[in-house]
């Protein structure tokens, strides 16, 4: 009876052993990583960084931490909840990538084609190279076209606005006004000279607003309409979308900045608002989707499953890695303040990030982590080491760096240089 009675408890065991697979186990995210995140967060809104914070992370194809802090408005006293719409910016660049990788995988460009091959107007385009004595600009021609590789990964020459002659003649030129088409921005920005020669130099612009026209040309489709049903209907990403349906607008947090004082006020600019709330004639690709954190959070699971989720495939998997691996030479030097989010490199409208940390000081993550952010300060990131996923919502500006770091060094811990990955 014994034996058998021990047989028994080995096979008990055993079953146990089995049902707890070491792929099921959350390795990053345990119950200290939580309550981290959770003091983390709650510290935003208390220090006065943000008036409210959420996130979402998955790990290993199951959410492992979700919480949200403060108020999407704090005037009307509405929480941030896990239904709370916010403008993503910059965010918005990935989806567009996304799309356009769709038709470079149906052949329809190279990467390294000239981008005037799909746009004329983009032939035999000049360089900024300053001004002559009475002040007028001087250009010279630029050393090679444009190609559809510059426009992903931000060496085109095209940047925003800057102080400086070229700065004040791209303000005049008002490309990105709402009121223009997507055709009507990309001959604007053919008429104005690039800021370097394309592939020298990395600056942040319109690049990817130019991928949107791209996909325009090539598809024969209007963007919005090509983005829609080749990304966010496939994802099943119902709330993301550049106008805000008017029963959803009561979801829409509200913007913050900090002024000199250091408190947060709303804005209340209702120009710069209202972008998200009726349909204009632009349908940028580098900005202007709002979204919710699981809707976000489902493209971020697409690309972390190397282009599929439930079933539905977005991209393959080649695709994927080639977006995400670093398209950046040496020779370019002068990347901006791309250096701020770490040992990182670009993509295809992803930062790559190539090296660990150098200091504690540094932002945190993981080797082949890519990810970007936006102009409110939200961010999300794809980490294939650990699959691991998170987005970030707040709605501040000027973009808060140290939202991200603090948040980071929640996720993965205070990284000291020392120990050996």
């Amino acid at each position: 009876m014994k034996t058998i009675y021990l047989l028994l408890f080995v096979f008990l065991f055993a079953s146990a052993c089995q049902t707890q697979k070491p792929e099921d186990v959350s390795t990053i995210i345990n119950e200290t990583t939580k309550a981290r995140i959770d003091s983390t967060l709650k510290s935003f809104v208390d220090a006065g960084y943000v008036v409210g914070a959420s996130a979402l992370i998955f790990e290993k194809n199951k959410e492992v931490y979700y919480n949200a802090f403060g108020f999407a408005d704090r005037e009307a006293n509405k929480p941030m909840d896990r239904n709370t719409l916010v403008r993503i910016y910059s965010m918005t660049k990935p989806v567009t990538g996304t799309a356009l990788m769709k038709l470079y995988e149906k052949g329809a460009f190279q990467l390294d084609d000239p981008l005037s091959k799909y746009a004329p107007e983009f032939t035999d385009m000049n360089v900024y190279a300053g001004v002559d004595a009475s002040g007028k600009i001087v250009t010279e021609p630029a050393k090679r076209p444009i190609t559809i590789r510059d426009i992903t990964r931000h060496t085109s020459g095209f940047i925003s606005s800057q102080d400086s002659p070229l700065g004040e003649l791209i303000k005049k030129t008002d490309a990105m006004n709402k009121e223009n088409t997507l055709e009507q921005m990309a001959k604007k920005l053919a008429s104005l000279p690039l800021a370097f020669h394309p592939g020298e130099q990395w600056g942040y612009g319109p690049s990817v607003d130019l991928q949107a026209y791209l996909v325009e040309r090539i598809s024969g489709k209007p963007y919005a309409e090509f983005v829609q049903e080749n990304v966010l209907t496939p994802l099943a990403m119902s709330n993301t979308r550049y106008t805000v349906l008017e029963s959803d607008t009561s979801r829409l947090a509200a913007m913050y900045f900090k002024g000199e004082d250091g408190q947060l006020n709303r804005n209340t600019n209702q120009d710069a608002l209202s972008f998200n709330l009726r349909k204009w004639p632009l349908t940028p690709g580098g900005y202007g989707l709002t979204s919710t954190l699981d809707d976000y959070m489902r493209f971020a699971q697409m690309l972390v499953n190397e282009g599929t989720l439930d079933k539905v495939t977005i991209l393959k998997p080649e695709t994927i890695k080639l977006m995400a691996t670093n398209q950046l030479s040496d020779s370019v030097t002068q990347r901006m303040w791309l250096p701020s989010k770490g040992q990182v490199g670009f993509g295809i409208d992803f930062a790559v990030r190539l090296r660990a940390p150098l200091s504690k000081e540094e932002m945190n993550g993981t080797v082949g982590e890519f990810f970007w952010d936006g102009a409110a300060s939200t961010l999300f990131w794809v980490d294939p080491q650990n699959e691991l996923t998170a987005v970030l919502f707040v709605q501040i500006m000027p973009f808060a760096g140290q939202v991200h770091k603090k948040f980071r060094d929640a996720v993965y811990g205070v990284y000291e240089p020392n120990v050996v990955e």
